[in-house]
């Protein structure tokens, strides 16, 4: 099963050279953000090497280090479990589907996701679980990855609002006016939500656009009443995983105040949603450059907070919500069906 991974990620890879030039591009702007993070993060461990004899004395001074633990990795089939609610909330539309159906066509995703592009293996996953109606099930693919990206987003806002004001060094021009963007987008969002039928009218009218009408015209159907069931979940989703993050943080030492771990947390999952993982081991890395920048103010003042820590912390949390989904996911890969009924 891994071989199959492996092999879906060296197909990729191989098809780069026959890439039109505007997907070589963005195939080479991923890539080239890819490394710039590879580079953050080996500047800072350049400046603060890695240090496990105090990772394991900061882990060993904690209390009862096995319930911490053990609430994180419980969690993992919840937080999933919540995707795989909105998944087949957004399912019922195009096809009638089970709770457990819904549920391993996301792991599915999530084990594809760990060979392929994110969005690409994600949307592969899903879609190859269903036996009809594959073409509009992309669209309602998009439409839960949107609304994930969107419950970030506003979350993120809100955590960048309070971050910027107990770190007066980031309240500069720019700063502020990240906020007034991230504000805007939030806004957007709105204004999207319920405009979406007439935007959809719109582009069927579009000639050049027409071929992919199958993929958006599921976004015009769902009434009011489904996105915001969806939304609910994708944002209960979003607390869930947001509880993870700070349950490891406690599991290696890190003690920061309520506030700052809410607001710390919000930002590092805004950056890893609007960064794309491009990589073979989906997000790895950009979870871990995130969290050196956003932490890295208060690890000054605080000594729990150090980058050979956070780094334990990032890792054990990635080992938590996607390695060990995309294990449990492998078993769903091999009964993909590439045609449908």
């Amino acid at each position: 099963m891994i071989g199959v991974l492996y092999s879906l990620q060296s197909n990729v890879f191989s098809s780069v050279l026959s890439l039109k030039p505007g997907k070589k591009f963005t195939f080479w702007l991923k890539t080239a953000v890819f490394a710039g993070l590879l580079i953050y993060i080996g500047y800072v461990l350049q400046q603060q090497p890695f240090d496990w004899t105090l990772v394991r004395e900061q882990i060993t001074a904690v209390e009862h280090p096995e319930q911490w633990a053990a609430g994180l990795f419980l969690l993992t089939p919840v937080n999933w479990g919540f995707e795989a609610l909105k998944w087949q909330i957004l399912l019922q539309r195009i096809e009638k589907s089970t709770y457990w159906q819904a549920y391993k066509g996301v792991l599915a995703g999530v084990a594809l996701g760990f060979a392929l592009p994110a969005l690409l293996g994600d949307t592969a996953g899903r879609v190859l679980s269903l036996r009809t109606h594959r073409a509009e099930a992309v669209g309602a693919s998009l439409v839960s990855g949107g609304m994930q990206f969107y419950v970030a987003l506003v979350f993120g806002a809100v955590a960048w609002a309070h971050h910027i004001t107990v770190v007066p060094i980031r309240n500069n021009i720019a700063g502020q006016w990240l906020l007034v963007i991230l504000v805007a987008l939030s806004a957007g969002g709105i204004v999207f939500g319920l405009t979406r039928q007439r935007l959809v009218r719109w582009l069927e009218k579009r000639p050049g656009l027409r071929r992919f009408t199958d993929y958006w015209n599921v976004a015009g159907l769902y009434s009011d009443r489904e996105i915001a069931q969806a939304l609910g979940v994708a944002a209960l989703r979003y607390v869930v995983f947001s509880v993870q993050f700070y349950l490891v943080m406690r599991l290696v030492g890190i003690h920061l105040s309520a506030g700052l771990s809410a607001s710390s947390i919000g930002l590092v999952f805004l950056v890893k949603t609007i960064t794309p993982a491009f990589n073979l081991l989906s997000d790895l890395g950009v979870r871990e450059a995130a969290s050196l920048w956003v932490f890295e103010p208060f690890s000054q003042t605080n000594d729990t907070v150090s980058t050979s820590v956070l780094l334990t912390a990032t890792l054990t949390l990635w080992v938590a919500n996607v390695l060990t989904p995309v294990l449990v996911g492998l078993i769903w890969v091999w009964k993909l069906k590439l045609t449908t009924e």
